[in-house]
């Protein structure tokens, strides 16, 4: 019995720790889906940031979060990137989490972040005034 109750609480921490994770995609694949224009970026850097420099076509996270569903496609199927300052960063999950809540089933994190999109060489934006 002590065993399989501890399984059970096992099973629940591992349950735990991966609540809120969502699937990685590379850089590679992200350019792929904007030059396909099949997907929409969310850069939860901070408008500060975002300010400076974010991925091409990327939503500030800050400007947008109270009426996110008005910047989002009807289609819930629709590839969702959400994408914070780098690999060690968990910021990006409030997007990712705000999108879900919308009913949202196809997001992914860009774990490289703005860091490794700006590392690989690849072109930003900064904000329109």
């Amino acid at each position: 019995m002590k065993k399989l109750i501890a399984l059970f609480a096992s099973a629940c921490v591992a349950l735990t720790a991966f609540a809120g994770e969502f699937p990685d995609i590379s850089i590679g694949d992200v350019k792929s889906a904007l030059k396909a224009k099949k997907i929409v970026l969310i850069d939860v850097n901070g408008s500060d940031s975002y300010a400076k420099r974010h991925v091409p076509t990327a939503l500030d996270f800050d400007a947008v979060e109270k009426d996110l569903a008005k910047h989002l496609p009807a289609d819930k199927d629709a590839l969702i990137v959400a994408y914070c300052g780098g690999p060690k960063c968990k910021a990006y999950q409030a997007a990712a989490s705000a999108a879900e809540k919308l009913g949202y089933k196809n997001i992914k994190h860009m774990s490289a972040g703005i860091s490794g999109w700006v590392d690989a060489g690849e072109k930003t934006e900064k904000a329109k005034k």
